[in-house]
């Protein structure tokens, strides 16, 4: 037997303006409140991320970063500020994300993605949003992602540009198809109006799986360029060989 969802009065309120978007409603509310979605990095992707999904009423927010604010960060990782330097991402995200909404549940979990806890980490999750910055992780969670065959949003950011997708195989490829590997590790050069950007596309993406209004951007790769402010969509296909779910 199916809980009823309830919303109380101050989430009816805080919420009207999306829940008039036709096919969202109530109906597209509830979903939301009782989703879970798990966010990997806190930093500058992750920040819009997750401020978007909380303040449009996600339930649960998993977010995981095993790093700690440093002032290095603080032009881009607008959860954090220069009173958190030194105390772990996800633990200061977590406290600006409940002063944002008191009604949403935020799990924060101090851990390092790998390939032998990345499954653990994810949980029971309806969705997995990568706001990472290296590949040996996008790796890791994309395996989680094709083995229960949930929902990944992909987001990457360099300088003034960003790409953007969302994986759901076997209904597309999967992120290793595309990116066969990974780049070298390097420290890139990053203004915090592109995570801006690309971090509230993804959320936008996640919303719109999880409510089911609108059509996620799947089988395709958004390229941004934000010299020219400019958009191109590539067309992604599976690879037969591809060591992860070829």
């Amino acid at each position: 037997m199916t809980t009823e969802i309830a919303m109380n009065e101050n989430e009816l309120k805080r919420y009207n303006r999306q829940m008039i978007l036709e096919g969202w409603g109530a109906a597209g509310q509830k979903r939301l409140k009782q989703s879970t979605v798990f966010v990997a990095g806190a930093g500058g992707l992750g920040s819009p991320v997750l401020t978007y999904l909380a303040v449009a009423g996600v339930g649960t927010l998993r977010l995981c970063d095993f790093d700690t604010v440093d002032y290095s960060n603080l032009n881009r990782q607008i959860l954090h500020n220069p009173a958190r330097v030194n105390v772990p991402k996800a633990l200061s995200a977590k406290q600006s994300l409940e002063a944002l909404n008191e009604d949403i549940v935020v799990t924060a979990l101090e851990e390092k993605i790998t390939a032998e806890n990345a499954e653990e980490l994810v949980g029971g999750a309806d969705i997995i949003v990568d706001c990472m910055d290296n590949f040996p992780t996008r790796f890791a969670l994309n395996r989680v992602s094709v083995k229960h065959s949930i929902p990944y949003v992909f987001g990457a950011v360099w300088g003034l540009e960003g790409r953007l997708s969302v994986f759901h195989p076997p209904l597309t490829p999967c992120l290793n198809c595309v990116f066969p590997e990974g780049p070298p590790p390097e420290v890139f050069p990053i203004v915090g109006a592109t995570p801006g950007v690309i971090g509230s596309m993804q959320a936008l993406e996640t919303l719109k799986c999880l409510t089911g209004v609108g059509e996620p951007l799947k089988n395709e790769l958004l390229v941004w360029d934000g010299n020219t402010v400019s958009f191109s969509r590539f067309k992604m296909r599976k690879n037969p060989k591809c060591p992860t779910c070829g």
